[in-house]
């Protein structure tokens, strides 16, 4: 293994502040089935689990046709808010220039463990100029859904980074399981969808500007 240091990122809730957008397409999803629309509260609670995953949650009494209908009106409804430039998530406050920064360390690489699919995180670099940015991106179109560590087992594999040298970084429950099932270190952040004292990282941040210094803190120093 490689003395470099791997910093993954979640992205809905912990880079990009995508709630709304989510709320819309998973209204229009259940509305398409005359269907209760669930509370806020609860589609975020699902925020980074796989489409499949996340209705089943939502919906524990539903059929597997009928989670296959909500996730395939979830993905049109998304597409439509994309088709009407509705799809407008931004990043939350300072997230760009603390990838800049810790991009421009020679030892650090970046990387993404993100729910969404293929296409829809390729509209997400395309959309915040970020293409080039990740040296490794994990998507749900390849892996069982999180809190599986399959996403993080993958990038350490991928980079050749040893796992002490890596850290997970995320705003859910499921990112912080994930990365503690994948023996890496975890960061949570205080500003995304799960309650911030429900996620017991090895340091929580209330700012992204304290990032590079969480990571240094929780990063094996002696490698």
């Amino acid at each position: 293994m490689s003395d470099l240091r791997l910093v993954i990122f979640d992205v809905d809730g912990t880079l990009v502040d995508s709630q709304t957008e989510i709320f819309a397409a998973m209204t229009g999803a259940f509305r398409a089935e005359a269907l209760a629309v669930p509370d806020r509260t609860a589609v975020l609670s699902i925020v980074g689990l796989s489409l499949d995953e996340a209705f089943a949650r939502l919906c524990p009494d539903s059929d597997a046709a009928l989670r296959r209908r909500l996730v395939d009106g979830y993905k049109a409804s998304f597409a439509g808010l994309r088709a009407e430039n509705r799809e407008m998530g931004p990043l939350f406050p300072g997230a760009r220039a603390v990838l800049r920064q810790l991009e421009s360390i020679d030892d650090v690489l970046l990387g993404v463990a993100t729910g969404k699919s293929r296409r829809g995180l390729d509209k997400v670099l395309e959309r915040h100029d970020l293409q080039g940015v990740f040296h490794t991106e994990q998507v749900a179109d390849h892996h069982p859904s999180k809190p599986n560590p399959s996403m993080i087992l993958t990038a350490l594999n991928e980079l050749g980074v040893a796992a002490r040298s890596a850290a997970m970084v995320g705003d859910t429950t499921f990112d912080m399981d994930m990365g503690r099932a994948a023996g890496v270190h975890t960061v949570g952040v205080s500003w995304g969808y799960h309650p911030a004292d429900s996620l017991r990282p090895d340091v929580l941040i209330d700012a992204f500007d304290t990032l590079p210094a969480a990571i240094n803190k929780v990063m094996d120093t002696e490698r």
